[in-house]
């Protein structure tokens, strides 16, 4: 894979299925240049084995639903720089029709058990600000005065001024006439105020909170919603969440649903059984503090709708974590998503707890539907970026499947295979990971790469970097150690006010176990790199050991005295993580140790980071350049923490590009030299300073 293949790298949406299960939508995106963002359709997949095919043809379509009689299927549109609004389309194709004209746009959205009406949930923005008046810029706002600790959050800004409120609209008939807008005499004799000039249905405001509503989904019967969010009077000083009902002909105030019996859990994605008698949603557990989110596995509850005191656990944090997706109606079950060594496996669970595993396996479900019995899964593995797939019923973990999205890709950037691998610690400790070799027979510098997180895993599914590099002729070595998800609590709590020890011991070990095992290895030519917290650990390594040839850190955790405060979760991430004792944090902070570096550095970092915020990477690439370090700071501008993953496109191809630059430099390989650049030694477009 070169930087320029990024535009072949299509995804697929979670699926939804038609009520007599004949028939999937997904929407299907990749990375375009041309327009430099991400562009998409709707995409008509038969369960009987024929051909695919595009159902509308909008600049970027995504989040299909199956209304529940099957006549409609709703989505979100994006017009080119505008934000996503609702349209609605009959289920066998035709014209979309608009819905909503929201000011920043749905973000997420379900229909009523009647298919009359459609829920959503979209930001409510003050007035004055974000636009909503007329020749008030941005710079021209209020004064914003904060008295909260809870007020950005990375990709949003700010937020205390916008929270996610939720709203209904009803269905129009789609095969009316359309709308056509008055002009002239017609047009000024038109009432101002009256919302049928716009030609779309009057959406009503259900809530209205200082408080941001995830996931408003209808209940079985329709008469209420069901939604997640932070009520409650110590809301800004604790991660804990909870389920509200609300009535939907405003009878009386949002009744909470959890946390009833002494628990103190952060819950999301809530759904009633069919019949309306169960409640079953996500739960982490954040102790009595309600702050303790290190390596909390994420557990299934459910819940009788009479008595939601009566939550019950179903599936056991210590060992399963079912972060990897929501919650999915199944009949008389529901279905999961369990990160579980690299996978992500699709669980189907009653309200007894009786778990079916349907699809296990060297693959990651991303998303899944169900309808008269038939289960299609959206997954990604190491020949497929997105796919869609029937699940066999006779056999676990088998699917049969029914598209090849990323057939362009394969034919033309190619794929190197994953090598799965396990090697001792220092202490002795199983490292699981994977390998991605070059062509050739070496011998092949290696690049050790660290995920973020920390508790986060590198897993079974085609991964654009791991390949990037691989093609370049690099020996690509990726590992989950202790601090990553997948492996159970233990796992995971194990770096809790110790990171940079049992971490690096573990990537360390990898990377030795592989070297031992390859010897078509070069072991005297090593790169270290890393984003958010592998930012840190690459800036943790570096000042510890001095075997690597160069490094590159990126979006990195680096000071966690300056970061509490100046990220989005500052308050809170940095003392669970580091513990708050001076002595301590400094034993743990890479910016205490970086007078011990002498690797050569690449950091590379996102102006509106709030994450990990920019001055992390200003402070480190200073600190860096006054101690003679040879050492480049390449900045992003408009990117935020997101940037690799899902970066405006010119902006990842150029960070691939500056990255193997940087490696041509120090770690040349046959694929990748500096005079032979497809620029002819040019560096990629960039502004010096």
């Amino acid at each position: 894979m070169k930087p320029s293949d990024l535009d072949l790298l299509n995804s697929v949406s979670e699926p939804s299925l038609s009520p007599d299960g004949t028939r999937a939508v997904a929407s299907v995106q990749r990375p375009d240049f041309a327009a430099d963002s991400y562009v998409g359709q709707l995409w008509d997949v038969r369960l009987d084995g024929s051909a695919p095919r595009r159902l509308t043809r909008g600049y970027s379509d995504s989040a299909p639903q199956f209304s529940p009689d099957g006549s409609v299927i709703a989505f979100l549109r994006s017009a080119p720089g505008g934000r996503p609004q609702l349209y609605a389309i009959p289920s066998e194709g035709g014209e979309p029709v608009q819905l909503t004209d929201r000011h920043l746009g749905v973000s997420w959205f379900r229909f009523s058990p009647d298919s009359r009406h459609i829920l959503f949930s979209s930001r409510e923005p003050e007035h004055g600000r974000y636009g909503t008046v007329d020749g008030v810029s941005s710079g021209a706002e209020d004064p914003r005065l904060i008295t909260t600790l809870n007020y950005r959050m990375n990709g949003a800004g700010y937020t205390r001024d916008k929270f996610v409120q939720a709203f209904v609209v009803p269905l129009p008939d789609l095969a009316a006439e359309p709308f056509v807008a008055p002009v002239g005499r017609a047009a000024e004799a038109a009432p101002k105020d009256e919302r049928k000039t716009a030609g779309l249905p009057e959406a009503r405001q259900l809530t209205d909170f200082d408080a941001d509503v995830s996931n408003p989904v209808f209940t079985a019967d329709g008469s209420a919603i069901l939604f997640t969010a932070a009520l409650h009077s110590d809301a800004d000083t604790d991660l804990v969440t909870d389920v509200y009902e609300l009535r939907l002909d405003g009878a009386g105030e949002p009744r909470r649903l959890s946390n009833l019996g002494g628990s103190r859990l952060s819950v999301s994605h809530p759904v009633q059984s069919a019949d309306g008698g169960w409640l079953y949603y996500l739960g982490q557990d954040v102790s009595e503090t309600g702050l303790d989110f290190v390596a909390r596995n994420t557990a299934l509850y459910a819940a009788p709708m009479a008595d939601p005191a009566a939550a019950s656990r179903l599936t056991d944090p210590e060992g399963m974590d079912l972060a990897g997706g929501p919650v999915v109606p199944a009949g008389d079950s529901v279905l999961v998503f369990n990160l579980n060594r690299g996978a992500c496996e699709l669980l189907s669970i009653d309200r007894t707890g009786a778990l079916s595993t349907l699809v296990s396996g060297p693959r990651v479900v991303t998303g899944a539907a169900e309808a008269a019995g038939t289960v299609v899964v959206a997954f990604t593995d190491q020949q497929t970026t997105g796919d869609l797939a029937v699940v066999d019923p006779s056999a676990a973990g088998q699917l049969r499947v029914l598209t090849d999205f990323s057939a362009a890709f394969r034919e033309k950037a190619g794929v190197l295979p994953l090598v799965e691998e396990t090697h001792p610690s220092a202490d002795g400790y199983p490292v699981h990971g994977w390998v991605v070799l070059p062509e050739g027979e070496g011998p092949h510098p290696v690049l050790l790469n660290i995920h973020g997180g920390p508790f986060s895993q590198y897993g079974w599914g085609l991964f654009d970097e791991a390949q990037a590099y691989a093609a370049a002729g690099y020996a690509v070595l990726m590992c989950n150690p202790r601090g990553s998800s997948g492996y159970g609590q233990e796992h995971g709590r194990a770096i809790k006010e110790a990171m940079g020890t049992l971490d690096l011991q573990d990537v360390l070990g990898f990377l030795e176990g592989v070297l031992a095992a390859h010897p078509e290895l070069d072991g005297e030519r090593l790169g270290v790199m890393g984003g958010s917290y592998g930012g840190y650990l690459t800036a943790w390594t570096i000042s510890q050991d001095q075997r690597f040839t160069a490094s590159i850190v990126e979006r990195g955790f680096l000071d966690p005295l300056s970061f509490i405060g100046s990220a989005d979760i500052g308050w809170f991430f940095s003392a669970a993580y580091t513990g708050s004792d001076p002595e301590k944090v400094a034993a743990q902070s890479p910016f205490a140790q970086v007078d011990k570096v002498r690797t050569p550095t690449l950091v590379i970092h996102s102006e509106e980071d709030l994450r990990c915020p920019v001055e992390q990477a200003q402070r480190y690439y200073t600190a860096l350049k006054l101690q003679g370090v040879s050492t480049e700071l390449l900045l992003f501008p408009g990117e935020n923490h997101e940037l690799s993953r899902n970066g405006t496109p010119w902006h990842r191809r150029q960070r691939f590009e500056h990255i193997l630059r940087w490696w041509a430099r120090w770690l040349p390989t046959p694929a990748n030299r500096a005079e032979s650049s497809e620029e002819a030694g040019k560096q990629p477009a960039t502004a010096a300073v």
